[in-house]
């Protein structure tokens, strides 16, 4: 097992990453001063497979939990969805010391957590992702949020978590679909952080495909140490956690323009880090081989470079509604001279943006 440290102070908590986790989960629940009730918040597609697998965990650490299953997908991310889920923990007595667990991906654990951290002011919080996105992105530094029909994620709150579990053995259900989105993410890691992870990736791409679990221990891992050294450094997004952004801004607006239905979030992240790439050369921040190399890489762990259904005038609409506009200007972060290293501007011209646009379209 590999344990990874997120410092923040009084909110420090720990990443749980292995095969195998169930004893550590159940022990952790004994430790914890939590109420004897709790919920776990899943959806249709993980809740019949590890469902009962969790709350079995939480009965042998002392606690009752509910499951309660929301519909898989982008959908149930919504103020509903959240409304609903507030009623059932009123309905079922929950109080401020009462667990609210996570369990599934990206959307689950979003929800869950803006759930957590609204309902009496906040209650904890436990992230167990089961998706290899999850895992590397979300569950990871406290973004909570549901969607609004004008943009993604733009009402929530940064609330962390008093632990993640990621158990390596419920990647073995991930359809090969899903290990491709979680892979965009891990792409991105080495753009903004460490050259070295993005040749290890280059170099090692049937073990990345396949989640030899080598690989996937490292790659989850490493993507987790970098998330979380940059979010201690800039928890609340006030300036160094922004890198993390590369590559979402025209994924948002994909997303946003083609349903939330065409692309899953990794693939958006996919296109949008081409998109982001011929920006940065377009501004001569870095050179051609290093965008040929971003897309070779993208290619090679089968994500899209193309974001079919859009068009230029619709994504460039759309990225003024992301959250890191700020008066009117778009914080766009770019590769800056060589895979490593990133930086935020804004004050790329609308030509360049429109450029690179249509590159990817």
């Amino acid at each position: 097992m590999r344990i990874v440290p997120v410092e923040l102070g009084k909110d420090s908590y720990n990443i749980y990453i292995g095969n195998g986790l169930g004893e550590k989960i159940a022990d952790f629940c004994r430790q914890g001063s939590f109420s004897g009730k709790g919920l776990i918040i899943t959806d249709t597609n993980v809740g019949p497979l590890y469902g009962e697998w969790l709350s079995g965990l939480l009965r042998q650490g002392g606690i009752e939990a509910e499951v309660y299953e929301i519909a898989a997908g982008e959908s149930s991310k919504s103020l509903a969805v959240a409304e609903d889920l507030f009623t059932r923990c009123i309905e079922l007595g929950l109080d401020r010391k009462s667990p609210i667990f996570a369990l599934g991906g990206g959307v689950v654990g979003d929800l869950a957590g803006f759930v957590a951290a609204s309902y009496m002011r906040g209650v904890p919080f436990v992230q167990v992702p089961t998706s290899l996105l999850a895992q590397v992105d979300s569950s990871v530094g406290g973004k909570v949020a549901v969607n609004h029909r004008l943009g993604k994620n733009l009402i929530g709150a940064f609330y962390q978590p008093k632990a993640v579990f990621m158990d390596l053995n419920t990647l073995s259900t991930l359809p090969k679909r899903e290990i491709y989105t979680g892979l965009g993410e891990i792409i991105k890691y080495g753009i903004i952080y460490d050259n070295d992870f993005f040749r290890y990736l280059e170099d090692n791409p049937e073990p990345v495909l396949s989640l030899d679990n080598e690989a996937a221990l490292h790659m989850t891992a490493r993507s987790c140490e970098i998330k979380a050294e940059v979010v201690s450094q800039d928890e609340k997004e006030l300036g160094l956690r922004a890198i993390l952004n590369f590559g979402h801004t025209a994924a948002h607006a994909i997303e946003k323009n083609t349903g939330y239905t065409r692309y899953n979030h990794g693939e958006a992240v996919g296109i949008g880090m081409v998109c982001a790439a011929h920006i940065s050369q377009a501004l001569g921040m870095i050179d051609g081989a290093s965008v040929e190399r971003v897309i070779r890489l993208i290619e090679a762990l089968h994500l899209p470079i193309r974001a079919e259904g859009c068009t230029v005038d619709q994504l460039y609409g759309d990225i003024f509604h992301d959250k890191k506009t700020v008066g009117g200007k778009v914080k766009w972060i770019l590769m800056d001279g060589s895979i490593g290293t990133v930086t935020g501007r804004n004050d790329v011209p609308e030509a360049v943006v429109r450029e690179a646009m249509g590159k990817i379209v």
